[in-house]
């Protein structure tokens, strides 16, 4: 298994215009992702709902995971994302 921790950077946290366009990118990218909080749940990363569902504010950090390492440069690229203000954008 392959992990990847982010700091959410988006003002608002991962509302739904945000969690929209990384729920987008996840599912764009063909690989099986989940994204968890500290003591929370884990959910499928290309679900809105189920990200939407974690409540992940602006400072927070979540946890991407994925099986395989071919998969680590999608988790590096879904990572920078997550650490960009997308609210900003």
């Amino acid at each position: 298994m392959t992990e990847r921790t982010a700091l959410i950077a988006s003002a608002h946290g991962l509302h739904a215009r945000p969690a929209s366009l990384f729920t987008q990118a996840v599912a764009k990218s063909g690989v099986k992702v989940t994204i968890s909080k500290p003591e929370s749940k884990t959910v499928n990363a290309a679900s809105i709902l189920g990200v939407i569902s974690l409540g992940i504010e602006s400072g927070d950090t979540v946890t991407l995971s994925t099986e395989g390492d071919e998969s680590a440069s999608v988790l590096d690229d879904l990572v920078a994302l997550l650490e960009r203000d997308l609210d900003a954008e």
